[in-house]
This record gives structure tokens, sequence and C-alpha cells, in this order.
């Protein structure tokens, strides 16, 4: 076997970075790393990136003292296969988690797993969402399967490997606990002999939308903007925009409109909840508007449920960046913020992601390293998920598989203009039936257009995205557009062949 060949075996790897870490520089110069993960959060809910919604002012802090990148992607916008992406820096169907119906193989090699290898102190506290038992973690204390807002169950790390997890009730509002939890491990059990890696993965703001006691009463009163595409009508695009089921006027249950308090609250609990919504929900009954005002209303309860559910996860960064100044920490860690991938916060009259339309592609990302970031940066390149864990083992000196499919971000995050980035990403989305009836579809984005395949009913969708933004028009058929839809659909093949996916039907002839 030549060396090249011993090279891609995950344990033989794992040997390799463990050597190569002997020229490394000395523990105590290596960064620590804080992931903070959310799930399902908007850039149009973060004031960093212009929301009109809301004030995000501790997200909008690591984004002011390190980079904002403008354009980040995802490679398939849906929870579980996002994090399988992140860990591992493949593409989904080369890591083996294409939707939510997937188990993860925590054999595999994981960024994690390097750099515990590495001598890094490694914990994952919060949303896990990958069926199997997390691996490549010292410490591990996470939610099963989505969680729950209010007294959420916790599976914490066995004691012996192979062992069952251990699984424990605890009282109290989910954002808060995973960040007490997350302190705790901190300033207690860590080695402070060595680096760490903390992934803290907040279960908000994913439906349904329970906001913590600290936000029941924020925004009271307020009357949010709507979005231009609230009634979109889908008449510009084919049979999957119009054949899904995620629109706010139709598919919404009581629970996701807080109707219903949640199920598993205590009776002190219970009764602050139903306060809260009281007033409005008396008045609804004593008058329910139908049609177009009925939609509006859905959209402003959702809309204020879900941003106060952002409220309680930026409330909870603060916390944490707090502690990183008052021990010191902060100089020597990379703090990152970012979401499994993007969400509708009422455009095209949705909620939910899934497609690669814009609003649920395009992830948030900041980052904030001391001594490296120059605070303000804002980077415009075309990065993806599959980037986090090459830039991490960067970062730390550790080497990067050669399987891994993204690239480094050091020379971006040095304030540096690499020549030869990527000017196109792709993404595939595989999960139909399921959740929404959002078909399957592949599709390329380029600065100025997006072509999207549907392949399981054979349909095109082209997007000028310069003079059609919220892209309602497609233009694959117009004769002015064949060019560019030759070159695109070129682009589309080129990147399939180069990522190495042949799933999905092929692109026709």
């Amino acid at each position: 076997m030549s060396k090249v060949c011993v090279l891609v075996t995950g344990c033989l790897w794992l040997t390799l970075a463990q050597a190569l870490l002997l020229a490394a520089p000395a523990e105590q110069s290596r960064p620590n790393i804080l992931f903070i993960f959310s799930d399902d959060h908007a850039t149009g809910a973060i004031s960093a990136y212009g929301s009109r919604l809301i004030q995000t002012p501790n997200i909008d802090r690591i984004a002011r003292e390190g980079a904002l990148f403008r354009n980040c992607f995802c490679t398939n916008s849906i929870c579980g296969p996002s994090r399988a992406v992140i860990l591992t820096g493949k593409h989904s169907h080369l890591n083996g988690f294409i939707d939510n119906r997937s188990t993860f193989n925590g054999a595999q090699l994981t960024f994690p797993k390097l750099l515990q290898q590495a001598g890094y102190q490694t914990s994952l506290i919060g949303k896990w969402h990958l069926v199997s038992q997390p691996t490549g973690f010292t410490h591990w204390d996470v939610l099963p399967g989505q969680g729950d807002y209010y007294n959420p169950v916790f599976l914490s790390a066995p004691e012996t490997t192979g062992g069952k997890p251990s699984q424990r009730t605890v009282n109290g509002y989910v954002s808060d606990i995973i960040t007490d939890l997350a302190l705790e491990w901190l300033d207690g059990s860590r080695d402070r002999s060595k680096p760490f890696l903390l992934m803290l993965q907040h279960k908000a703001p994913h439906r349904a939308w329970a906001p913590g006691p600290e936000e029941l009463d924020l925004f009271r009163g307020v009357v949010f903007p709507e979005p231009a595409t609230l009634f979109d009508d889908y008449s510009g695009r084919g049979r999957a925009a119009a054949e899904q089921e995620m629109t706010i006027a139709r598919h919404m249950t009581k629970l996701d409109l807080a109707l219903v308090a949640p199920g598993n609250l205590t009776p002190t609990q219970r009764a602050r909840y139903e306060a809260a919504f009281a007033a409005e929900n008396e008045a609804l009954a004593l008058d329910a508007p139908t049609g177009d005002a009925r939609t509006r209303w859905n959209y402003q309860r959702y809309i204020a449920n879900y941003l106060r559910c952002v409220a309680g996860v930026d409330r909870n960064i603060g916390r944490v960046l707090d502690f990183l100044d008052r021990t010191g920490l902060a100089k020597n860690t990379i703090v990152i913020y970012s979401s499994d991938q993007g969400f509708y916060l009422g455009e095209h009259g949705w909620y939910d992601k899934r497609w690669m339309y814009e609003e649920s592609l395009r992830m948030p990302l900041a980052m904030r390293w001391p001594g490296t970031i120059k605070p303000g940066l804002i980077a415009d390149q075309f990065i993806q998920n599959l980037d986090f864990a090459p830039t991490l083992l960067a970062a730390t000196s550790v080497a990067t598989p050669p399987d891994m499919q993204g690239r480094s971000l050091l020379p971006i995050l040095r304030g540096e203009m690499p020549a030869d980035w990527r000017t196109s990403v792709y993404y595939h989305y595989y999960e139909f039936p399921d959740s929404h009836r959002v078909q399957s579809h592949y599709g390329v984005r380029t600065a100025t257009h997006k072509l999207i395949w549907y392949d399981a009913i054979a349909e095109w969708e082209l997007f000028d995205l310069v003079n059609d933004p919220h892209e309602l028009h497609s233009i694959h058929a117009d004769a002015a557009a064949q060019d560019t839809f030759a070159t695109l659909r070129g682009e589309l093949s080129r990147l399939r062949s180069s990522v190495g996916d042949t799933t999905g039907k092929p692109l026709p002839r």
C-alpha cells in the first residue's frame, strides 16, 4: 500500500497528526476554541447583518471585535446534515448524513478527534441531533433529539467507553441551562494544563418557539415590518415552490403560535407562560381574523416568539463572553458564532429552511481571534460550512486530512485576498417528502446567478440575483438567458464531479 493510501485511513492519520504536533507551538500558546452554535438562526435576525427586527449586541460584539462573513453558505440546509458537514469537513454524500433520517457514523474522522489527539480537551454541550453518541469529545452533555425548551433532559458521556449515557432532567430554560453547563465546565472540571475546544450548541431558535422567562414579555406591543414577499404566490417558479407545506398562512400549529403552552412545564412555569399570551389570545378568540389578516396575525405572533428565543441566545452569549473577559481567557480564545443554516422569517410566506433560496442557504458567521483577526474585518469571499474544520485545524497547527473538502480561512482571517478562492458554491438537499415536502434539489450559486435542478421532478430554476434578489422569477427558459444557463449548467456539472457527488438523479443531457 502506498503512503498516500495509508494517510487517508482515519487511525493512521491520527498517528501522523500526533507526530506533526511535535513541531507545533507549546500548548500554552495554542488558542482555545469556543464554538457557539445555534439552530435555525437567520442572518435577518442579527443586527450585525442589518436586521430590521432585533438588536443582538453580544453576537455583534464578536463581529465588531473580529470578522463578519457576509457570504457564508451551507451545503445542505437542514439541521443534522449541516452539523455533520462541520464536524467532518465533507459534503453530505461523503459523510453519510444526508438528511434528518440518517445516523451519524461516529467512527469517521472529525476535527474534534484530531484536536483531542493533538492534546486538546474537547467538550460538547447542548444540541447534538446526530442520533449516535458523540465521539471525539472528552466530555459531553447533550439534548436527546431536538430537546425541550423547558425542563430538558440531558444525556451525559458514559464513564466507560461503550457504556450507556447517563440521563437526567434539569429544571429551567434550555438556553440558560446550556450556558450554565458550559460555564461550569470552563470554570470547574476541565484540565487547565490543556487548551480546549468547547462546542456550545443551543437548541434555540428552533421550532416550536417557546421563549424563556426573561424574554416572555419582550416586544409586547411591537408591530414588526412584514417581508416584501410575505404574500408570494409562487407564480414565477415551477411546482416545487408552490407545492411545499411550510407556509405561515396554512401550516403552523397551535403550539407554533403559542395558542397552547408546551407540555412539560411545571405549574408555576405554565401559569407564567399562559399569562404572557392571555390578553392577545383572548382578543383573537373574540375577533378571529381570516384570509390575509390572519396570515399577518400569524406572522406577528411567530416572529415575536422566534425573536424572543434569539434574544435569549444572545443574552447567554454575553454571559460567556463576560466569563472569558473576567478569567483572562479571552486573549487566547478563538470565539465563533454560527448557526446550522438560515431560516425564513416570513419571506415567500414561509418559516423553516431546506431550500437553496437565499434566506436558508446563507449562514451567519462571526469570528473573533485577538492578535490574528483585525477587529471590524468584513469578509465577502464565498465560504461554506465545509471550511470550518480545516480552519480550526490550521489555527491550532494540526494537519488537515487530504480528504476534507473545505479550505482553511486563515488567509482571509489575516486580511489576505487569496487569488484562487472559490467563485461558486455547490448545494444538495435530499429530504423529500418528510417535513414540509420540499423537493430534493441541487445547484450552483455564483456572485450574480443561481441555478437549481429539481432532480425528482425534472425542473430547472435560474435566477438573476442582481435584478431579482428575492428570487421570484426563474429565467431558465428565457431566450436572452440561454448563454448564462449553459455556463451555469456546465459549472454545476463541474462542481458535482469535483466533490464526487453521484447521488440524486443526474443532470439531463
